[in-house]
């Protein structure tokens, strides 16, 4: 078997065919002395530039099955052979897949261990699993816990499900906290219900890559020679050359982009062989998908705190497990100290941008990285990220009559909207009376505070530490400073995935993503969206015979159906259609 090369130079001689190889060809007729004016070449399309010129010579072939014949019936069977000063490399008679025999290809893939263990399941367990409307079933249903997983809050006390899924006032008559905790809906995506679901679907599709996919690619790699023109006929699409050569079909195919494969009187050509593979890579994204999504849910740490300035935090107390795979590292004995929080404004007065700059300590109280982080600018140390998210204001420092300063804590005010405010108090006379009065202080931001007297009336404005004195009810009051406190969000990879990176552990300092799920989940939408695109190709095959002086043509493709004929129609037009010349009709005199 050899492909059909469109750079092979003509050859001014007869090509080494296997027709000339044949012990039982000869020719009755002497030679004669050709000039390229005896002889008539006709194309299909006018349109067309002309080909290299063909020579037809009429010779007495002899098979196997005509020897036979000829002792039963004593008569000899002669039949035309076209040869081309283009004719392809000699043809050799070999079977197999487009890579060199399907042996070859079972060999490759007998080593994935995968593949190792589909093959020990047993077959009915295979069918059920790469049953499709199972699989569709499998992905309705983690669609509905993913909904499902929004809509509840995920990740809070039992007490906040005791108070918001009361079994006196079930959601929809039944749906009560008892659902919540028992199936582990407050921990949707870790919950042993949605990774069941999850399993299931992975090895739906691994079945289905072994059973179906796997198969149809192995069967479009193979070299499939038709030997009948009926066969070819029942192809989507059959035409038929009355003079024409299979070799010169197979230049105009390699012309157009396909493979082709001779063996004898047959041809085979494809192209678009990648979109039989698409299915495979778009099932193993998927699979990419869940594993990193899996790897997030169920081997990570996070944690939420909200630190004043000045305080420290120790890393490992505000960190909580989020799946059974978490396992605390190194870093969760490094300390945290909030050396500064500050904010950018906008002209208009808004909040542009927050910043806070931290120290982390080590055991010994050692500082051994420094940072100011801002949104999008985090901090990562050892596997741990520590993102910039929020904002607040925990206290104000007050003098009054110059004694101080005193320390008041504002606390978060409800408001219609998404402005923040704060406020405090501060109480004049006698602090134990039933109905103390004083004075309120309300802020929006780190800019300035709004003074009201016992009254509730408005008694001035002022800025931290301007140091300007404001006198409301007898009392000298000076705003010195207004505190804030850092929001912070803390995630951290788990302990596995960092002793696969040592430079993590070794500098303190990881370049990775905290969570190990996410370069994976990326991985595998880049590979979904690269696979989805190729599985568009259409995978063409086109099968033909030479049938005497004919060709029979037939193919088929899997997409494309309307575009396929108009395209096998431009192409049988450039295949050349030989006829005998008047030298010819000589020469078949000759031999008669």
């Amino acid at each position: 078997m050899v492909a059909l090369n469109p750079t092979t130079a003509p050859k001014s001689c007869l090509p080494r065919t296997h027709f000339l190889k044949a012990p039982l060809l000869h020719c009755p007729f002497k030679p004669i002395t050709l000039s390229f004016h005896n002889f008539q070449i006709h194309r299909r399309s006018f349109r067309q530039p002309p080909l290299s010129l063909s020579v037809t010579t009429t010779c007495g072939l002899k098979t196997p099955q005509d020897s036979k014949k000829s002792k039963k019936k004593g008569n000899n069977i002669t039949k035309p052979i076209i040869l081309s000063e283009g004719a392809p490399p000699p043809l050799v008679e070999k079977s197999g897949d487009a890579d060199g025999g399907e042996e070859a290809s079972v060999k490759s893939g007998s080593g994935s261990g995968v593949m190792v263990l589909m093959k020990r399941l047993p077959r009915r367990v295979l069918s059920v699993l790469s049953y499709l409307p199972l699989a569709i079933g499998e992905m309705f249903a983690i669609a509905g816990l993913m909904a499902l997983g929004t809509f509840i809050d995920q990740g809070e006390a039992p007490d906040f499900y005791f108070d918001k899924y009361p079994e006196s006032n079930p959601v929809l008559g039944i749906f009560t906290w008892r659902w919540v905790l028992t199936l582990g809906f407050d921990h949707m995506f870790t919950s042993p219900i949605f990774l069941a679901l999850l399993t299931l679907l992975g090895a739906s599709l691994m079945a289905c890559t072994y059973t179906t996919q796997i198969p149809l690619v192995k069967v479009a790699r193979r070299w499939n020679f038709m030997q009948s023109s009926e066969a070819i006929h029942k192809q989507e699409f059959s035409d038929s050359l009355p003079r024409a050569s299979v070799q010169d079909l197979g230049v105009v195919l390699m012309g157009a982009g396909y493979e082709v494969f001779l063996k004898g009187p047959s041809l085979y050509a494809f192209k678009g062989l990648a979109g039989r593979f698409a299915p495979i890579g778009v099932h193993l994204a998927m699979l990419l998908i869940m594993v990193g999504g899996t790897l997030s849910a169920s081997g990570s740490f996070k944690g939420t705190v909200t630190v004043p300035q000045g305080l420290n935090f120790v890393i490992g107390d505000v960190m909580h497990p989020i799946g059974f795979l978490s396992t605390p590292t190194e870093a969760f004995n490094a300390e945290v100290h909030v050396n500064k929080f500050y904010m950018n404004y906008y002209d208009s007065g808004e909040v542009s941008q927050f910043y806070t700059d931290l120290s982390l300590l080590d055991l010994d109280g050692k500082e051994v990285l420094r940072k100011t982080i801002s949104v999008n600018n985090p901090l990562r140390y050892g596997g741990i990220t520590i993102y910039q998210t929020d904002w607040s204001i925990s206290a104000l420092q007050v003098l009054k009559d110059n004694e101080g300063p005193f320390n008041l804590a504002m606390a978060p005010l409800k408001i219609n909207g998404d402005k923040k405010l704060y406020g405090s108090f501060l109480p004049i006379g006698d602090v134990n009376a039933p109905n103390v009065k004083g004075i309120s202080m309300l802020a929006r931001d780190l800019q300035s505070i709004v003074l009201y007297d016992q009254e509730g009336k408005f008694a001035g404005i002022r800025r931290p530490s301007s140091k300007l004195p404001i006198e409301i009810d007898g009392n000298k009051i000076v705003i010195v400073d207004a505190i804030g406190s850092s929001g912070l969000d803390l995630k951290v990879m788990p302990k596995h995935f960092l002793q696969l990176h040592p430079f993590c552990l070794e500098t303190k300092s990881c370049p990775y993503q905290t969570d190990p799920g996410v370069p994976v989940v990326y991985a595998g939408f880049g590979a979904l969206m690269l696979t989805t695109c190729i599985s568009f190709l259409s995978h063409s095959q086109i099968w033909a015979l030479q049938d005497g002086t004919a060709v029979i043509v037939g193919g088929k493709t899997n997409r494309a159906k309307g575009e396929f004929p108009e395209e096998m129609n431009r192409l049988l037009d450039r295949v050349p259609e030989l006829v005998n010349s008047p030298l010819s009709r000589q020469s078949d005199s000759i031999v008669g």
